[in-house]
């Protein structure tokens, strides 16, 4: 199956859909560091992006998607977020970064059989309800575009008029956050995501139900669990976070789901860089970061949960999120790599930039194993209903100009 990228950042998102089977003819990415990083990858034959077309570098406005109409499978990408951030000024359709239009237009202009958005918890708040109910129909009837100097109220009257006339061009779902935790990934980290399938497929779909929980971890970090086993945790040292103890207290049995990765369970088998150097410069983007300190709202990731969110913040990365909470009292900021292991980006992925840089392109990505669930299960869902989806296609980025 043949997809296209929409600003692919690092890559997160396009890795996981990568490797849930899709090749894609298109990687679009505006920012020169994301790019080198992608570009980097691509020249070390990383998996999967040996197979990649060079990233095209720019703004989305002026590339033309129109000549690849009914040759793409699946649109995807995260359109950029500052509109409707936590951390940021919630301008939403004020806000000149607002890329959902573009991303409209491109489902517009090549008809895929389906696509995969996804976009910050804060897309959810109440006061962004009226843009998002916008988006949502929008994304189900594409082929009715904005007029120029049309104001956004007066295209959604349109395009509810539309609705209650005719059928969608593409079923779309109810936008849902998921929590990367809930999936296997070792972050509590939430995104929105939008997928649909075009409505002549016929085809009906379901988000993944969880397959991990807290209360399977708080019940395996009771004293004599397995998960400070598997860790070889001596028994005086088995210290679960009050939250974690007072949770396993009240869970008599095992839940059927498998319990919450933590920090430790993606980064425990690193060489740690502060005490051991040497050994973590074996490891690509493994160096320390001196300078953490905690303070009152500003206590770090411990060891032995997900790790809390990490940001990229629109004044810097805030230290808070990105910073190891070690059981004895101490702390430091997580090194690169621990950070791709935290969005479950392979070991062999390079990141350009100094810390700062690549912590804030880590911030931005949607993890890969997220990425890769939820685009094959919208796979699945597609050749259950016709096997010879997709073909061949060479990939010319140049062809995307204007």
């Amino acid at each position: 199956m043949i997809s296209i990228e929409l600003f692919a950042g690092a890559g997160g998102l396009a890795m996981g859909v990568s490797r849930a089977g899709f090749q894609p003819a298109a990687i679009v990415e505006w920012d020169r560091w994301c790019c080198d990083t992608i570009r980097e990858n691509r020249a070390r034959r990383t998996s999967p992006l040996a197979h990649w077309p060079a990233p095209i570098e720019g703004d989305i406005r002026p590339l033309n998607f129109a000549e690849h109409l009914g040759a793409i499978d699946l649109v995807a990408g995260g359109p950029p977020c500052q509109p409707f951030s936590l951390g940021g000024k919630h301008r939403a359709f004020l806000d000149d970064r607002d890329m959902w239009p573009q991303a409209v237009r491109v489902i517009r202009e090549t008809s895929p059989r389906a696509f995969i958005f996804e976009n910050v918890k804060g897309l959810m708040r109440a006061g962004f309800a009226p843009y998002r109910n916008y988006i949502h129909l929008q994304l189900q009837h594409p082929g009715l575009p904005r007029r120029p100097d049309e104001d956004w109220s007066d295209h959604q009257a349109r395009l509810q008029r539309r609705h209650a006339s005719k059928s969608p061009e593409y079923n779309v779902l109810p936008p849902q956050i998921l929590n990367a935790a809930d999936y296997g990934v070792p972050q509590r980290r939430e995104r929105v995501f939008f997928v649909g399938f075009r409505a002549d497929l016929g085809v009906e779909w379901e988000f993944p139900a969880p397959t991990h929980s807290v209360e399977a971890l708080a019940h395996a970090q009771r004293p004599k669990g397995d998960y400070w086993d598997q860790h070889r945790v001596a028994s005086r040292q088995r210290r679960p976070t009050p939250r974690m103890a007072a949770l396993g207290e009240r869970i008599d049995a095992a839940p059927p789901t498998r319990a919450w990765r933590t920090v430790r369970d993606a980064i425990g088998d690193l060489p740690d860089p502060e005490f051991a150097p040497e050994k973590a410069a074996a490891f690509a983007n493994h160096r320390f970061q001196p300078g953490a300190r905690a303070y009152p709202g500003h206590t770090g990731s411990p060891l032995d949960e997900p790790a809390k969110t990490l940001k990229a913040g629109v004044h810097g990365v805030p230290g808070g999120e990105n910073m190891l909470a070690r059981p004895d009292g101490t702390f430091r900021y997580f090194t690169v790599r621990e950070s791709a292991r935290l969005q479950t980006f392979p070991d062999d992925y390079v990141f350009h930039g100094a810390w700062s840089e690549a912590m804030r392109q880590l911030g931005n990505a949607v993890p890969v194993a997220l990425g890769e669930l939820v685009a094959s299960d919208v796979m699945r869902a597609m050749t259950a209903k016709s096997p010879k989806f997709g073909r061949p296609r060479e990939s010319t980025p140049n062809s995307f100009l204007v």
